[in-house]
């Protein structure tokens, strides 16, 4: 890891979203005189999240951002690119795609010249259902068409990342991410908030952001491009997670089955972790029992 010393101008874009926010308040935090500049729309973000946040903000949609115009010669070290439209139910064929993939066209037409070190989101929705440990060679498999979106992300960059050797492109597939600052997401936030809600609630439970983080933080240092799963590397089941809720709540509810109410949802998903131990570093530090005790404790301080 590059030393958390060294003058760093970094731009995080989704900054005002849960991963994003998250990633930018770690930034800060171990780069504490590093220069950061977050671009958000606030259509998936909201301000609230960068409590305590000493950069620049920049209110775009990057899918009209001119950032020739915008940063001119600025030089910057590293793009994390998180920003996209997050909610996979919103099934706007042309809406996902033009916003998802053209704002990270306009990324890399600007880093191209410098070769600018970008970190992107990926997801592991490119995999669609699985029965098995997804890994990175596995074909994609798009079964909505926000996973179709970040399948053409993933296209371009390798692309990209072929016609320029000495250009660090670096994908991230998401799988199933939990944690603070995730509430303003609504529908879309994890299940682990929702049950927790309807718990807290006194309802029966309808049946690590953190992690994330330092993976994400980890591709400063990658050597080589490439696509990388970021996970627990375990998957666990619905009922798992009711029992480790019950236990950090205090609560003694049992689950009550209702029929899936999205289409195309993964009701399977792991990361294989090896490429991304490999050539990252990456562990994740947090198992499901711990990860969600320390999200219960951020989540209902009182």
């Amino acid at each position: 890891m590059n030393s958390p010393n060294s003058t760093h101008n970094f731009i995080i874009t989704g900054g005002a979203g849960f991963i994003g926010s998250n990633l930018t308040l770690e930034l800060q935090e171990k780069f504490p005189d590093a220069r950061l500049t977050v671009i958000d729309d606030f259509r998936s973000g909201n301000f609230k999240n960068l409590a305590g946040y000493r950069g620049d903000f920049l209110a775009q949609n990057l899918a009209v951002l001119d950032w020739e115009e915008q940063f001119g010669k600025e030089k910057f070290d590293t793009i994390f690119h998180l920003a996209s439209i997050t909610d996979t139910t919103n099934h706007d064929q042309f809406e996902q795609v033009r916003d998802n993939v053209e704002s990270f066209r306009r990324i890399l037409n600007f880093a191209r010249a410098t070769k600018t070190r970008i970190i992107y989101a990926s997801s592991a929705a490119t995999y669609g259902p699985a029965t098995e440990a997804s890994v990175e060679s596995n074909g994609a498999a798009p079964a909505n068409v926000y996973a179709f979106s970040k399948v053409i992300m993933d296209n371009i960059a390798r692309r990209a990342a072929a016609e320029s050797p000495d250009w660090i492109i670096v994908g991230l597939r998401y799988f199933n991410v939990y944690g603070p600052r995730e509430a303003h997401k609504g529908v879309p936030a994890s299940m682990v908030y929702h049950l927790s809600q309807q718990m807290k609630a006194s309802q029966r439970p309808r049946i690590y952001v953190k992690d994330v983080v330092e993976g994400s933080i980890r591709a400063v240092d990658a050597q080589d491009s490439g696509i990388y799963n970021l996970g627990s590397g375990q998957a666990r089941s619905f009922n798992e997670l009711v029992d480790v809720l019950n236990k950090c709540l205090g609560t003694s509810f049992q689950p009550d089955y209702i029929d899936n109410p999205h289409a195309h949802y993964q009701n399977f998903t792991q990361a294989d972790l090896t490429n991304a131990r490999s050539a990252l570093g990456y562990e994740p530090r947090f198992p499901l029992e711990e990860g969600v005790r320390d999200y219960m404790e951020w989540l209902y301080q009182e």
